[in-house]
């Protein structure tokens, strides 16, 4: 799977295009001294001095090429499909090697930073339910009530949460249906092009 990039990161890539190997591997320190301790412009002004382009053409590249490789990460790219993204963008074969030494040596790096941008949203851990059925009452002798209880249980990173819902079965029947609409929709060929393009 080849990975897209925002045509503004690419931009931001295009300086790095043309340089050599050694070139790429400092921008990789640069990039390795960003996710560690954030931007420093002296640095990038002292690289920029060095290459005699502007502070903030480096400091573009390494952001860039730091947003590259979270792309890369969060895709979970295997090499193959790393060396294909890489070389389709516009680096050279000489660059991927440097490249995929560095996405392999900041993997844990990356997924940290990953796990702190991505939303804490509840995942399902539990479920447990029991039927309720009133079968008579005084005053309808062959009444027929059912009532499905459902207890689930979500947890997120701090706490886990039980949620108690009560529906009768052709609720939960047609709750069913919209569910596996929306899953098959979630499958579909549409649906995947669309979320290519929010990506």
């Amino acid at each position: 799977m080849i990975i897209t990039v925002k045509d503004s990161h690419k931009a931001n890539l295009t300086f790095l295009f043309s340089q050599t190997a050694s070139v790429v591997q400092d921008f990789c320190k640069l990039a390795l001294d960003y996710l560690t301790k954030g931007p420093n412009q002296k640095m990038y002004q002292s690289a920029a001095q060095k290459l005699e382009v502007e502070a903030e053409t480096v400091q573009n590249a390494v952001e860039g090429l730091i947003n590259l490789l979270i792309e890369c990460s969060k895709h979970q790219l295997s090499a193959l499909d790393l060396r294909d993204t890489i070389l389709t963008i516009g680096f050279k074969e000489e660059h991927f090697e440097i490249l995929q030494a560095f996405y392999n040596s900041q993997q844990m790096e990356l997924k940290q930073i990953l796990a702190e941008q991505t939303l804490d949203f509840p995942q399902f851990k539990d479920l447990e339910w029991r039927l309720e059925a009133q079968v008579a009452s005084r005053a309808l002798l062959e009444q027929m009530t059912p009532q499905v209880m459902v207890k689930l249980s979500l947890e997120n990173s701090t706490a886990t949460e039980h949620v108690l819902l009560q529906a009768d079965p052709a609720s939960l029947i047609h709750m069913t249906e919209v569910l596996e609409t929306a899953l098959r929709e979630a499958s579909s060929q549409h649906f995947r092009r669309i979320q290519r393009r929010f990506k």
